[in-house]
């Protein structure tokens, strides 16, 4: 019996590891997704665009959405882009939606 428990419960523990991996891949994707959406708010060219979503990225690790958030408010905002929080939030909320589509579906 403790066989079929301890088969049950790693069972358990490689599916709650398997969902962390697809939500960090898919928070990754989701600030690529809106670092790029600011940096074409921001008028930035296509590399530098690109450096500055990867840089964003790297630094949003382990942070949480609302650090996120006041991450990219803070950059708007050295823009001189106006952008008011339901917005954003309304975009993070897309974005997090179609990474975790893409993730799921192994894109």
């Amino acid at each position: 019996m403790s066989d079929a428990f301890q088969d049950r419960e790693n069972t358990f523990e490689k599916q709650f590891a398997h969902d962390e991996d697809l939500h960090f891949k898919a928070v990754a994707r989701r600030n690529k997704a809106l670092a790029l959406w600011v940096a074409e708010m921001k008028k930035l060219a296509q590399a530098d665009a690109e450096k500055y979503a990867a840089a964003f990225v790297a630094a949003q690790v382990g942070k949480s959405d609302d650090d996120v958030a006041a991450a990219l408010k803070t950059d708007l905002a050295h823009g001189d882009i106006d952008l008011s929080d339901h917005r954003l939030r309304n975009k993070m909320d897309e974005e997090m939606a179609e990474a975790t589509a893409s993730v799921r579906a192994g894109k």
